[in-house]
């Protein structure tokens, strides 16, 4: 099973890190309110960073060492040649 590292931006201009196996359907968990706590006081904007192709120890160890950037660090990671997203118009 391929699982996904992923970074939302959010409404509140925060950015939230998770992994998952697909992450349309990670998404529509989190608008509605049945993903991460996170959500509970802002909503998930869009989808601004990915990282596809890890097994499920690979994705939890780069969330945690994604988790650990400061934000400014996670905006230069976003715009990166590591992001795999295709869709970079945000």
């Amino acid at each position: 099973m391929t699982w996904q590292v992923y970074i939302l931006l959010c409404s509140d201009d925060s950015l939230y890190t998770g992994i998952t196996t697909d992450v349309q359907r990670r998404f529509a968990q989190h608008l509605a309110g049945t993903g991460a706590k996170y959500f509970r006081g802002r909503a998930p904007h869009r989808l601004v960073y990915l990282e596809n192709n890890h097994d499920r120890s690979s994705a939890s160890r780069r969330e945690a060492q994604i988790k650990k950037l400061r934000p400014d660090e996670k905006r230069r990671l976003m715009v990166s040649t590591a992001n795999q997203l295709e869709d970079k118009s945000w």
